[in-house]
């Protein structure tokens, strides 16, 4: 009979190993189907390209909304904040996809560098060992820099949701025009945020197209 607190030790283990069982399964019913890491590895920064391109145009869309909220000049106050804050919410789903997909990307990526070390100890030929080696270094260098690209676009998403996330809840609770004015000083600096955002999610698209194109050539 196993007491209570080992029960519960034993339950933690089994969870904390879940996640590389699953990891384990999922590739073994790849490789069945053909499919090898390196592949999925191409398939999830395709993937990514989407996430991206799906995010930058929806916050461009929620940038477009608080430009209508601030240059408000008559009409139905409470659906023009409705509208935003709709796009708002979307805006947010819409970065917790692009993260997740960085996470994604790096499990599979991790698995992928370790499976390819080991099975280059496994070549006889120290020649073919050298020149797998220098493949996979190569492949680890445009790894690194891609992830890096993507990570430095997805910390800059934070700061222009937390901005627009305060003028929701700040109008939330003073829709009127006096509240309107008052964020009109901060139109040009939210303005400013997304298209740095814009533009480093533009260089990490082109360096997923870089990336892919290294993986499939």
């Amino acid at each position: 009979m196993i007491r209570p607190r080992t029960g519960v030790a034993v339950a933690l283990l089994a969870a904390s190993g879940c996640g590389y069982i699953y990891d384990q399964v999922y590739y073994a019913s790849m490789e069945k189907l053909g499919r090898e890491k390196r592949d999925i590895l191409a398939k999830r920064v395709s993937a990514s390209r989407e996430d991206q391109e799906r995010a930058k145009q929806q916050i461009q869309t929620t940038l477009e909304a608080f430009q209508e909220v601030t240059g408000f000049d008559g009409g139905e106050l409470e659906k023009v904040y409705n509208k935003l804050s709709r796009e708002f919410e979307r805006s947010e789903n819409r970065a917790k996809q692009v993260s997740e997909r960085i996470r994604s990307i790096e499990k599979v990526a991790e698995d992928l560098f370790k499976e390819w070390d080991k099975e280059i100890g496994e070549i006889g030929s120290a020649g073919l060992r050298d020149q797998s080696r220098e493949l996979m270094g190569g492949t680890q260098e445009s790894y690194s820099a891609l992830i890096v690209s993507m990570r430095r676009a997805e910390a800059k998403m934070e700061p222009v949701l937390a901005a627009f996330r305060d003028q929701v809840l700040f109008l939330k609770h003073n829709l009127n025009a006096r509240a309107i004015q008052s964020l009109e000083g901060t139109a040009l600096e939210i303005d400013g945020e997304v298209a740095a955002l814009v533009a480093d999610i533009e260089e990490s698209i082109r360096e997923t197209d870089e990336f892919v194109a290294l993986l499939t050539e």
